[in-house]
């Protein structure tokens, strides 16, 4: 069996089309299959139309989450409750074509338990979001440990095995992205054209993708802890030599009283780089403080299409 895993969020115009989409890429294929929907808190007629498909398609399955949660903890939901031996996370606004699912699984038949599509060509999307997009890839590449993939989204095919592996992660404030890369295994990719978007507009504004980016450098390295304690023996270093400059200054010239300006500007610099000291330990003892609550990742309100024994919620 095929599963795959699709978030909803106020997508009611995408629903009808992602299905007639996915329908003929999946039967194509002659496998059995499953659509596992996830319903994130939509505030518009996106679960009426999810239910009404499930009714006319029982291959259908959908979750009503209890409120929005966000993408990452509706697509944990997803991958909770697929039974399928390869799973592929799918977004709602069809920019990841489905007809690039039959090459996918042409490679996990090779025998690869991963496979990433990567992004070609990113239509539709503004140069900003690109050029932000590269940069984000290539930094955190430099700074964390484990490589992953750029220009790579959450579109991927995965093995039961590697699902079984993402399960036994336990932390709660999830950057899938980097967790797929993590669990490693054998991996190939498959290049694609990333179409616009089918209808409606992206969820995603620049602040949430800028604390997206923080989440995933949090998430994936420490780096941000050793560049402040750096930054801060750097300032103390350079405030050493400028004290043994004025010592020397005072002997041969005397002190006169003078350098109110340089004094308030050093004074608001090294208050700067405090604060941006504190605030990089901060986001790390934040992620500490989340965990340690120990909470669900997510909360079901009602289920349709599944049967027998689920995994309860994390």
């Amino acid at each position: 069996m095929i599963s795959i895993i699709v978030p909803f969020y106020n997508e009611t115009e995408s629903v009808e089309s992602l299905y007639l989409r996915v329908c003929p890429v999946m039967d194509s294929l002659g496998e059995p299959w499953e659509m596992v929907c996830v319903n994130d808190g939509s505030q518009d007629t996106t679960l009426e139309k999810l239910i009404t498909l499930h009714r006319k398609d029982s291959r259908i399955q959908v979750i009503d989450l209890s409120r929005n949660f966000g993408k990452e903890a509706a697509l944990t939901a997803g991958l909770d409750h697929a039974m399928g031996d390869a799973i592929i996370p799918l977004d709602a606004d069809l920019q990841d074509p489905p007809e690039v699912i039959p090459r996918m699984v042409a490679k996990w038949r090779e025998g690869y338990e991963v496979v990433n599509a990567v992004r070609a060509v990113r239509g539709g999307e503004p140069f900003l979001k690109r050029f932000t997009s590269f940069g984000f890839y290539r930094v955190i590449n430099k700074i964390s440990p484990v490589a992953i993939p750029s220009d790579t989204g959450d579109f991927r095919l995965i093995s039961k095995p590697v699902l079984e592996a993402l399960k036994q992660l336990p932390e709660r404030r999830r950057f899938m992205k980097g967790l797929f890369a993590w669990v490693g295994f054998r991996t190939a990719t498959v290049a694609y054209n990333r179409d616009p978007r089918f209808s409606g507009k992206t969820k995603w504004n620049y602040w949430k993708l800028w604390n997206f980016a923080m989440e995933g450098i949090t998430s994936f390295s420490h780096i941000p802890l050793q560049w402040a304690s750096y930054l801060g023996f750097f300032v103390s270093l350079l405030a050493f030599l400028y004290a043994i400059v004025l010592i020397f200054r005072t002997m041969i010239y005397g002190n006169p009283v003078k350098g109110y300006p340089s004094l308030m500007v050093t004074l608001l610099f090294l208050g700067g780089v405090q604060l941006m000291a504190l605030g990089v330990i901060g986001e790390y003892m934040g992620r500490t403080y989340e965990e340690s609550k120990q909470r669900p990742i997510y909360l079901i309100r009602k289920k349709w299409g599944f049967s027998g024994s689920l995994r309860l919620p994390r």
